[in-house]
């Protein structure tokens, strides 16, 4: 089921192992004719247009865009109470992990009497995505809301597709974990129409303004991703999110049916999901294909993953060593890294491309989808060479704070003015020279 790629006795250049390594991917260029006629009409029409396509696309028109408050509270009574125990502790995890990554503001005494501060404003509003699609994704809520509130972002909405099975409204699922987090605000819309409602807003169904917001933030289908790049620079976003990934480095030291079982649970999300390993042990490559022949077959979601794990963005790597694997794997950048290797944390500390990595047996992905703490909005397809997961940085703005007094821009004036007239450009000196009665 899954290709292999032997890259044994040979030290491909990055150039070549870009081209060699499995890589799927999505072509957002061949929707973006579809879907900015989506956009645009709500830019022009906000909320009617919306609903418009919501009826087209999702089958279902809710009454009001924005759900009504009696519904997400039923929806939290109504929650089963193991599911909102887990759900209560990974919110609790996540608290503790974002918490700690809030910066603080930082003064520099660049001279007597002259400061340069850095200070972390919240963005003021912020729109978070909860996909619908093949799965209920209440751990996405979470994903996107924590970090949010940890800023200290004032306005949250999140926007999730309407559900005919559900009277027009999000998911109860994703009510009540919208509930648990104490976030009020939810709009039944989805799609390349939910994201251009949170760019340009709107007057819902009552009168009620969809005030819009400044950042979108969450993954979702390739549609979602289009919207996000066309409304990009009316607001920030957060990335251009593809299918799932998982990579696994592993050693023959790694259990076949647990590697086995970690490339299927990432592949259960989407046809086009990519699982790969990695390893320099070619009887683990072989026990790990016949796990996964076995253990595909038998799970839930087998069509979904056996088309995943055949497609040609998964496969097993073989390398020569663990050092050549590791190049392997910063090259591939994986939105999600397992490291199932003899000394496991020092190989994991050798890494420097992944969304996330995950340490030895005992951290599988799976974990770090729902309550390990740390946060599964990853960057995917090779973004994570440059980018970074979801965090409260992404919610904050580094603004800097420049306060000098008279002394201390006396000191630097004439080396202003030199640069400023180098730079032609005699106004920007001749700004500082006013502020000692001209030319110095």
């Amino acid at each position: 089921m899954l290709t292999r790629t032997d890259l044994r006795g040979s030290t491909p250049t990055l150039s070549q192992l870009r081209r060699a390594l499995p890589r799927g991917g999505t072509d957002v260029n061949a929707v973006l004719p579809t879907v900015t006629p989506v956009v645009e009409a709500v830019a022009e029409h906000g909320a009617t247009a919306a609903l418009d396509y919501t009826e087209k696309f999702d089958r279902v028109r809710p009454a009001s865009v924005r759900v009504p408050a009696e519904v997400i509270a039923k929806a939290r009574a109504d929650l089963d109470g193991a599911v909102a125990d887990a759900l209560e502790e990974s919110i609790r995890r996540a608290r503790l992990v974002h918490a700690d990554q809030r910066r603080q503001t930082s003064v520099t005494q660049v001279v007597p009497g002259g400061t340069v501060a850095e200070k972390w404003i919240p963005v003021r509003r912020v729109g978070l995505y909860v996909p619908g699609g093949n799965a209920v994704y209440p751990s996405s809520v979470i994903m996107n809301v924590v970090p949010a509130q940890e800023a200290g972002v004032g306005s949250l909405v999140v926007a999730s597709p309407a559900q005919a099975d559900f009277g027009g409204w999000p998911h109860p699922t994703i009510l009540a974990a919208c509930a648990l987090l104490g976030v009020d605000e939810v709009w039944a819309v989805g799609g390349a129409q939910g994201i251009a409602l949170l760019a340009y807003g709107g007057d819902d169904t009552d009168g009620r303004v969809l005030d819009p917001v400044d950042l979108i933030t969450g993954p979702g289908n390739i549609y979602v991703t289009a919207a996000k790049r066309l409304v990009r620079g009316v607001v920030g976003i957060d990335s251009e999110a593809g299918p799932t990934e998982i990579a696994i480095l592993a050693d023959d030291s790694a259990d076949p049916a647990v590697v086995a079982s970690d490339l299927i649970s990432q592949a259960e999300h989407d046809v086009l999901a990519a699982a790969v390993l990695v390893t320099d042990s070619e009887a683990l490559a072989d026990a790990v294909d016949e796990a996964v022949e076995l253990a595909a077959s038998a799970t839930k979601h087998s069509e979904r993953v056996k088309t995943a794990l055949a497609g040609p963005q998964s496969g097993v790597v073989l390398v020569d060593d663990i050092d050549a694997g590791l190049a392997v794997v910063d090259a591939y950048a994986a939105e999600h890294l397992e490291i199932q290797t003899r000394d496991a944390q020092a190989v994991a500390d050798r890494v420097t491309s992944a969304g996330a990595i995950f340490v030895g047996t005992y951290s599988p992905v799976s974990l770090g989808d729902y309550s390990a703490g740390s946060n599964h909005v990853l960057p995917t397809s090779g973004s994570a060479k440059y980018a970074s997961g979801l965090s409260v940085q992404t919610f904050l703005r580094g603004v800097h704070v420049i306060d000098y007094d008279r002394d201390a821009l006396a000191e630097i004036a004439d080396r202003v003015v030199t640069l400023a007239n180098a730079e032609d450009l005699p106004a920007h000196g001749e700004a500082v020279q006013a502020r000692f009665g001209g030319a110095r």
